[in-house]
């Protein structure tokens, strides 16, 4: 008889739930829910396991948001709960809540030659560290490594290290985004906000006035319009993408390869294979080398979240990914 878990992937917008065969963590029965219809997290899962009529009673919950204890709340919208509570309000054996990019990169192992797409570098080596980071909302960041048979997800907010310019271009970005914002992230260059704000800098350092564009409109005018200031400004962005997973890979030696998540760099995927981020990832001075063999790639399954819940809950229950 098949066993199965709960698995899901929490947003600010929509919540997505699916069952994980726990033996080969086979998805199924994926759904996707409007957050704004449910008064609470619980809610929702009631309502999904109502209607699949399964036996469940393990489950893993990925959040975006940071989790440090029993109570969450979440970043983008008003749910918060105890884990211990909604555990025992379940009748779960197990529920595990963990942030969404400690599920993106538990996912990573889970992966086929199918579910990504290489940017350069050589082939990944087994069992060596992973890096792994996507620009949406926000910049996530995790590192994977792998010890004693388990692979170990190392989760931090690395989208909010310091915007480090290296051309006399992104020091002129750099110089206006201060301005108006004091520190500067990389998630500030490195987000859908990002996008606007290299755009809005670029127009501002050339003493005009930018319009006030969102960042579909930059991406869709860079792309289909020929516009000057947007095609500079999503050039520039796949140019800091590079300059950054460069950097995790000096981090941790992330010879097991440097992986995007999904988010903003799928919808100009032909712009970004023809940029400058590959020579961006190498541009390491004396250490062009060290990074030169190190693999990149997008991943373009359709639900790492839920597929990387599934492999912590699987690894947490004994099962060897």
């Amino acid at each position: 008889m098949t066993t199965y878990a709960l698995v899901g992937d929490v947003g600010g917008t929509n919540a997505r739930l699916a069952l994980c065969e726990i033996e080969t963590g086979t998805l199924s029965q994926a759904k996707t829910f409007s957050t704004a219809e449910y008064e609470s997290l619980e809610a929702v899962i009631r309502h999904y396991l109502d209607e699949q009529q399964q036996s469940i009673t393990d489950g893993c919950i990925a959040i975006a948001c940071p989790i440090t204890d029993d109570w969450v709340e979440m970043t983008n919208h008003d749910w918060a709960f105890s884990t211990q509570a909604l555990k025992t309000n379940l009748g779960f054996e197990h529920l595990e809540i963990i942030n969404d990019f400690t599920a993106v990169s538990m996912a990573i192992p889970m992966l086929s030659a199918d579910d990504v797409i290489q940017f350069g570098g050589g082939a990944a080596v087994k069992d060596k560290p992973i890096a792994v980071y996507g620009a949406g909302t926000g910049l996530g960041v995790a590192h994977l490594v792998h010890v004693d048979k388990r692979w170990v997800s190392l989760p931090g907010e690395g989208g909010h290290v310091d915007f480090a310019p290296n051309s006399e271009e992104e020091g002129i970005i750099l110089d206006v985004l201060r301005d108006e914002l004091g520190h500067v992230s990389a998630e500030r260059v490195l987000s859908g906000a990002g996008l606007v704000n290299l755009y809005r800098a670029i127009v501002k350092s050339d003493q005009r006035v930018p319009e006030k564009l969102k960042p579909k409109d930059v991406t869709e005018r860079a792309l289909s319009e020929g516009d000057t200031d947007c095609r500079r400004a999503l050039a520039l962005f796949c140019v800091i993408m590079g300059r950054f997973g460069g950097n995790l890979a000096l981090n941790l030696g992330t010879f097991g390869g440097v992986y995007i998540a999904g988010g903003i760099v799928p919808r100009f995927l032909d712009f970004f294979k023809a940029s400058g981020f590959r020579a961006a990832f190498e541009d390491k001075g004396r250490f062009k080398e060290y990074v030169m063999a190190i693999p990149v790639y997008m991943i373009t399954h359709d639900q790492p979240g839920l597929l990387g819940a599934g492999a912590h809950l699987r690894q947490t229950l004994g099962r060897v990914l």
